[in-house]
């Protein structure tokens, strides 16, 4: 356990996968049915590698603490999923959805995930569109695409602002199909306390049922763990409020290593914080910076007065105004890649130049697609010579019919109406890149035990390109995944099933009870939101959107402090053996408590920029992200020792072979 064998196939990259498939060893159907796999989430990865292990004939669990799959966060995905189809002609291919994802990482990812990645990336679109799942169509009836930020072609499907939730009905449809046939288990409102092993092998989990608080042993052959990101240890972030890190970070204090936990992207286009009472934060779609323009005041008395309500933005004329994106950026535009739209927003905000009460937003300004679209439809339409107010009315048709929920849930919650007045947006966090090692079977350092979708590392390197999230989870979970456990599910064929009655099982789930009643035996201070707050302060004003040495060494200490106050001050109610949500938070919180001081450890560990992980000390002239090829073109897999302090570093040489690395250039 613990050697980092990628087992990446030799042979061409554009062979690698087909190869391996070739190569692999496969489970007899008759066969199948004797082998038990658990699956921990359901989102689209987990969703999707259920319904085709199922499919397959292997006999499933689902777990997710959610009242019903339909709810897991993957539902918050708006703006679209990848694929090389190349239906618009412009130039797409494998190969080029391939390059604009590891340049897009920032060349910290490895190829022949990516090139795989790219390669099945069609194919979920064909599955998808079987399922029913209603993609934008064009005028012709074929799908539509729209531009994502990082590429210079559109291959983004979409179903207006909502594809997650309709891509995860697709999935979800499909576990329903296995629920019925009896193929699958699904135990929803049950959460994963720890991974069970048993001679050095995932077999099994302890599970608490949330209605009851009772505590299951769940036995498998296999774990696959797709439980998503941990970018709640922000407490500030885009995720739903129960996201959480428990399953991955109980994995890791098994064995299996985390990798490149300081890799976390840093949404542009979020609403911004309103104030302290705020428990999350909203995402407006990637997909509105195809239309809209970003920009702030280029006067600093100008962004004064808006702040103070003197000045809307609307009556400042278009030679007032900095489309800053555009002027720094002209090849791309509104359309750079997360992390640079990110930073360039903060360095604007942090000039003086942010338009909202605290100086913490830029606008999202849509008045000029909305004339382009409104005397296109006009033309289109037969109008001639249109008044201004026709093509405002026609363009803001086109607009609603293209964003139209997005805008309708901007309203909603800052009560101003974005077709009228720009919307005011700020960056805040999303996503996380990095997760759980895995090789390219998609197995951590624990055989047995698989990550699947966000929970692993391996795809995005250190910055996710828009709409690559989708493609990833449902590649993992319908195209790979199933191919690969059966390599080693097939040692297992005589095995019988898993007892759970074992010593392993005794000890792991009276390891959880002790955990539990230690959480319950505090002092009874401070609530466990009070420490899930004073965390995400801290992460997010010294391991956010800029690091130094400096601040990642007083995280790293104040992280720990925290972590010991909250085990002799938190304040959890109730018993552990009922229904209890302020222990379930507390679980989570705890996790996140030694992850956040791994977070800031891992930051501190790599001396260069890349992507989302941004040193202050290493910038270009420019004030761009400045890699150090030479010293840290690696994964960082940490080790568990114990402490976050004491983690073990190893390191997967990342190898490029098809791709020259360059200075990442947007320009």
């Amino acid at each position: 356990m613990g050697i980092l064998d990628s087992k990446i196939p030799s042979g061409p990259l554009a062979d690698k996968w087909t190869k391996h498939k070739n190569d692999i060893n496969l489970v007899n159907p008759a066969n199948k049915r004797n082998i038990d796999i658990i699956v921990v989430g359901t989102g689209l990865a987990g969703g999707a590698a259920s319904a085709t292990l199922a499919e397959l004939g292997y006999n499933v669990k689902t777990f997710c603490y959610q009242d019903s799959p339909r709810r897991a966060h993957s539902i918050a995905a708006q703006g679209g999923i990848n694929a090389a189809k190349n239906y618009q002609g412009d130039g797409d291919s494998n190969y080029r959805l391939f390059y604009d994802t590891i340049k897009g990482g920032d060349y910290r990812s490895r190829e022949a995930n990516v090139y795989r990645l790219a390669e099945v990336s069609g194919n979920i679109i064909d599955q998808c569109v079987a399922q029913g799942v209603p993609f934008a169509r064009e005028y012709g009836g074929m799908l539509d695409n729209r531009s994502f930020g990082g590429v210079l072609v559109s291959r983004t499907f979409y179903a207006k602002g909502q594809t997650g939730q309709q891509l995860l009905l697709g999935a979800y449809a499909a576990m329903n199909r296995q629920i019925n046939r009896g193929k699958i288990q699904a135990f929803n409102r049950h959460e994963m306390m720890d991974l069970v092993l048993v001679d050095g092998k995932a077999r099994g989990i302890i599970a608490r049922n949330l209605v009851n608080g009772e505590i299951e042993r769940h036995s498998a052959h296999a774990v696959v763990l797709a439980t998503g990101g941990y970018g709640n240890v922000f407490f500030l972030s885009t995720n739903a409020m129960g996201s959480n890190v428990m399953a991955a970070w109980r994995a890791h204090r098994k064995g299996a290593f985390f990798a490149n936990p300081c890799f976390t992207q840093i949404h542009p286009t979020c609403i911004p914080v309103s104030g302290d009472h705020q428990s999350k934060l909203t995402l407006m779609s990637e997909s509105l910076r195809n239309d809209g323009r970003i920009w702030v005041p280029k006067k600093k008395e100008d962004a004064i007065a808006i702040r103070e309500g003197k000045l809307k933005p609307t009556e400042l004329a278009e030679e007032d105004r900095d489309y800053y994106l555009e002027r720094r950026y002209p090849a791309f535009g509104n359309l750079v890649p997360r992390d640079v739209a990110s930073r360039a927003a903060k360095e604007r905000c942090d000039a003086g130049f942010g338009v909202n009460k605290t100086g913490e937003a830029v606008f999202l300004d849509f008045a000029s697609a909305i004339e382009r679209y409104g005397k296109e439809k006009a033309l289109t339409s037969g109008f001639k010579n249109p008044d201004k107010a026709t093509i405002t009315k026609l363009g803001e048709e086109v607009v609603e019919a293209k964003y139209g929920n997005l805008f309708q849930m901007y309203e909603k919650i800052v009560d101003q109406n974005p077709y009228k007045t720009p919307m005011m947006i700020y960056p805040a966090v999303h996503y996380t890149m990095g997760g759980l090692w895995v090789d390219y079977n998609l197995q951590t350092t624990i055989p047995g035990c698989y990550a699947a979708g966000e929970a692993n590392f391996s795809d995005h390197g250190a910055n996710r390109l828009g709409a690559s999230a989708l493609m990833q989870g449902l590649a993992d979970g319908y195209f790979v995944l199933p191919y690969t456990i059966g390599d080693y599910l097939s040692d297992d064929i005589r095995t019988g099933a898993i007892p759970t009655d074992s010593k392993e099982f005794e000890e792991a789930e009276q390891q959880v009870r002790e955990r539990m009643e230690k959480l319950t035996g505090g002092s009874g201070i401070h609530s466990v939101d009070y420490y899930h707050k004073k965390l995400g302060k801290i992460m997010w004003n010294k391991c956010g959107m800029a690091r130094n040495e400096k601040e990642l060494k007083e995280a790293i200490k104040e992280i720990s402090a925290l972590r010991k106050d909250f085990w002799e001050n938190v304040k959890v109610p109730g018993s552990i053996d009922s229904k209890n949500q302020e222990l379930e938070k507390a679980g989570r919180v705890a996790d996140f408590l030694e992850l956040g001081e791994l977070f800031a450890k891992d930051a501190l560990e790599r001396n260069e920029s890349c992507g989302g992980h941004f040193r202050e000390e290493y910038q270009t002239e420019e004030g761009e992200a400045l890699r150090d090829d030479k010293n840290f073109k690696y994964v960082a897999a940490w080790e568990y020792k114990g402490e976050p302090k004491d983690a073990k570093l190893h390191k997967e040489d990342l190898v490029y072979e098809n791709i020259e690395l360059k200075t990442r250039s947007y320009k």
